[in-house]
């Protein structure tokens, strides 16, 4: 088969599939594997045509049971292949998470290094789109703390494209989480990929800091964006990969602006945001002219559909933490 052109522009979801293609038709050793992947071509149409161009052999449809699925995939893994593993649903995460922490994560430790688990982890994640229980969560503190994994999360179609290639690329077995909600969102795709484990200004400020990744980046950039009517200048930074954490360009710009605001979907206590503001405070306590304050989901589980925008984080909640940042 012929190498597909990289796309310059289309949407995440677009994005994710170009970038699966592209590393499919370099390796024959990457398959695809989730359930209604192949035929269908995923519940949100993440792999449409893959299994046609690929073959039945390296996009598999499998059954309906998440553990079976992780397990295989790690017998493939340690065979010489790289699968990649689709969830579809984060809900639907929890059967297979016995596999993800003793197993995948443990292994190449386990082993002093003889074993190695090349394994992708695609999981959709967040709300925002209606969906009944079980198919909106925010799980990815609970892989971010567990040692021997890479957690990494896309918020544009640029990074929808180079990272799932990247994350295949690597040796180490990453967990994959896409913003369900932005599957949609369009824009440009770059011809050169930044490395994968690295935060990124997504809009330079001086006003103050806004920490984010995923589906609220898009939320974080708005909020600069209504922000500017009031004069103020916030700066946006992308995390990107939530384990390891890239917490230079974090340090570097709370040190500038003195002020630091956290966003995620993702309940409150114990959420990632607890983390980033601990070390933040650590490393920038003399440049801190306000206390860290984050801005999450409540510590509820996730609410009905027609609750569910109560629920999220959104602009005005973002301007609002802002507010009382600037108001020390």
């Amino acid at each position: 088969m012929s190498a597909t052109a990289a796309p310059t522009r289309g949407s995440i979801a677009k994005a994710i599939n170009a970038g699966l293609r592209a590393a499919m038709e370099r390796d024959d050793k990457v398959l695809v594997m989730g359930e209604d992947v192949g035929a269908l071509g995923g519940v949100f149409r993440v792999t449409d045509g893959l299994q046609k161009d690929f073959g039945e052999g390296r996009v598999i449809d499998t059954p309906l049971g998440e553990s079976g699925i992780l397990g295989s995939a790690i017998g493939l893994g340690m065979r010489g292949f790289r699968p990649v593993v689709e969830i579809q649903f984060d809900g639907f995460v929890y059967p297979a998470y016995d596999q993800i922490v003793s197993q995948v994560a443990k292994l190449y430790h386990r082993s002093a290094g003889r074993v190695k688990v090349p394994m992708v982890i695609r999981i959709p994640f967040g709300g925002g789109i209606g969906a009944v229980e079980h198919h909106s969560e925010s799980p990815e503190a609970q892989f971010v703390m567990t040692a021997g994994l890479k957690v990494v999360s896309c918020a544009s179609p640029h990074d929808a494209y180079w990272m799932i290639q990247q994350a295949i690329a690597s040796d180490d077995p990453i967990v994959f989480m896409e913003p369900k909600r932005r599957y949609w969102e369009t824009g440009e795709i770059g011809d050169a990929a930044d490395p994968l484990h690295v935060s990124r200004i997504v809009r330079p400020g001086s006003s103050a800091t806004l920490l984010t990744y995923g589906p609220m980046v898009r939320t974080c950039l708005d909020a600069a964006l209504a922000a500017e009517a009031d004069g103020l200048d916030l700066e946006v930074i992308d995390l990107r990969t939530l384990s390891p954490l890239d917490l230079g360009p974090v340090l570097e710009s709370v040190r500038r602006t003195g002020r630091a605001v956290v966003v995620h979907e993702a309940s409150r206590t114990l959420g990632l945001g607890a983390e980033i503001a601990a070390r933040v405070q650590e490393e920038c306590f003399y440049s801190l002219e306000a206390p860290v304050l984050r801005v999450t989901g409540y510590d509820l589980p996730y609410p009905p559909s027609r609750a569910e925008e109560e629920f999220l984080p959104d602009l005005d909640r973002v301007l609002e933490a802002v507010d009382r940042s600037l108001a020390f």
